[in-house]
């Protein structure tokens, strides 16, 4: 099946593994993101015509404190989708023991955990802290779940040897949110994608609008897109990142750049596949 646009062929069982969902209205609390205060209420029926459109038929829900602090309004969804969702959470160390295997029938895999700072300085303080995950990590591994890390290659490379005494793996954001003129041959960037190679770690080619330095169709995040697919393209996953929260209508990414820019670094279709199809179903269980 093509996009809407005709361009692009995406396999059957394609997964998008980074989207977030917001609402209805009146059903979650009104909670204060800053520069990614959703501007209205983004339903997982949006998300699903958005996905008929450019042939994907699976996703991962990142849950947003923007949608309420229980995980209410995404375990709403996975409960009404089981076969299509799975999701990550962001939890407080006094969630209870109930309230967590509820959340893993449902099909909650990871805890999303902010750790990002952006040339130097945090630019996010809300949902899991590392702290937090210091303390929930032995129950979310007695119940498979991976730590979902927010968080720039710098501050990973100094973080590791503490994240890796925790008995979890790890799933990095937005292709380890490094700015892209920073070098995609700058050592810490290199160095996490080393850790890829472990199979401890797994990264999500995604983000390239937040990382660009240039705006669309940006193609000075490519560079760091082929490192890591080439350094560990059986630990890679892609995701739309939609409704792109925090962009102005100027500057919302278009289908037509993050397809192509996908494409034009995984161009062997055989990689494609296992980056849109089989490493997500390893991943989150499809």
């Amino acid at each position: 099946m093509s996009d809407a646009t005709g361009k692009f062929q995406l396999p059957a069982g394609t997964c998008d593994s980074h989207f977030h969902i917001y609402g209805p209205p009146g059903r979650y609390p009104k909670v204060d993101e800053g520069r990614f205060t959703p501007v209205r209420a983004f339903e997982i029926e949006e998300a699903f015509d958005w996905w008929k459109d450019v042939g994907i038929t699976r996703g991962v829900v990142v849950h947003a404190p923007g949608s309420g602090p229980d995980n209410e309004i995404t375990y709403e969804a996975l409960r009404r989708f089981p076969d299509r969702l799975r999701a990550t959470a962001i939890l407080s160390p006094d969630v209870t023991d109930r309230r967590l295997d509820e959340l893993t029938d449902a099909g909650f895999k990871g805890v999303r955990v902010t750790m990002i700072r952006q040339d130097g300085k945090p630019i996010y303080s809300l949902g899991t802290t590392y702290d937090d995950l210091v303390q929930l990590a032995p129950r979310l591994a007695e119940r498979g779940w991976h730590a979902q890390l927010w968080i720039e290659s710098s501050d990973l490379v100094a973080a590791s040897a503490e994240l890796e005494k925790l008995p979890l793996d790890f799933v990095i954001d937005h292709m380890s949110r490094s700015m892209a003129d920073k070098g995609h041959e700058h050592p810490d960037f290199v160095a996490f994608t080393e850790k890829l190679k472990t199979r401890r770690y797994w990264t999500k080619i995604s983000g390239a609008d937040r990382n660009t330095r240039i705006g669309r169709p940006y193609l000075d995040t490519a560079p760091y897109m082929r490192a890591i697919v080439n350094a560990a393209p059986e630990q890679v996953v892609w995701g739309s990142d939609w409704p792109h929260v925090g962009h102005t209508d100027a500057n919302t990414p278009r289908l037509d750049d993050l397809l192509g820019l996908l494409f034009d670094c995984v161009p062997d279709e055989a990689v494609r596949t296992k980056i849109l199809v089989d490493n997500p179903a390893r991943l989150y269980g499809f």
